[in-house]
């Protein structure tokens, strides 16, 4: 897998890759799709909702520069695997999940892999308060365009991940809040996620 997929995605990071070698992919799949664990392509979860393929996985995980001591949020936990990718770069992680199944299933796999640092909560990220900024934010699910909701809850200096678009055109995006509260977009590569549930939806443009 890192050797065919993830380093010719230019994933290099060796913390990354380590993280990637040190985290069975395999104890994170749904039982019944453990064929797929290894594959260049996307595992349903239930619910609509997919495992991401590795590469995209890794490329988060490298394009978000994550230091030990960063706070962590994602934003749809799934399967848990990222969660326990970033829990092993971040201080510590607060992952978020709509569906409360997925979130169970999740932490089942977290506590066997005897990972402690991730916070679970069942809830829709879009009415979630939250009482902390974050280092890092990944969402695993694409936006229909580029929200500042998400933006606002980085530190100066934070990074946030997120697909942006409509297929058949979504773009990876890398956001950077600057120190003035300005801040920066970076287009990674293209890409198609699956929608975010309840995401905002801009107004159409009309002639």
């Amino acid at each position: 897998m890192l050797s065919q997929q993830v380093r010719t995605w230019d994933v290099l990071d060796e913390r990354v890759l380590g993280t990637l070698r040190q985290t069975p992919r395999e104890a994170f799949v749904p039982e019944s799709e453990r064929d797929l664990a290894f594959a260049d392509t996307e595992v349903p979860l239930g619910h609509g909702q997919w495992m991401m393929t590795p590469k995209i996985e890794a490329r988060i995980l490298q394009e978000l520069a994550i230091e030990p001591t960063d706070v962590a949020l994602e934003i749809g936990t799934g399967s848990g695997y990222l969660a326990a990718c970033l829990s092993r770069l971040a201080g510590s992680v607060v992952s978020l999940e709509i569906f409360a199944d997925l979130s169970e299933s999740a932490g089942e796999r977290l506590k066997r892999a005897s990972i402690a640092n991730v916070e679970l909560r069942d809830e829709d990220a879009m009415h979630a308060d939250f009482d902390t900024k974050f280092d890092v934010i990944a969402i695993t699910a694409s936006l229909p365009a580029l929200s500042e909701r998400f933006i606002r809850l980085l530190k100066p200096g934070g990074r946030l991940f997120v697909v942006v678009g409509r297929p058949p055109a979504m773009s990876a995006t890398l956001v950077r809040l600057h120190t003035d509260g300005s801040w920066t977009e970076q287009s990674l590569f293209e890409t198609l996620l699956t929608p975010m549930i309840n995401a905002d939806q801009p107004e159409a443009f009309v002639l």
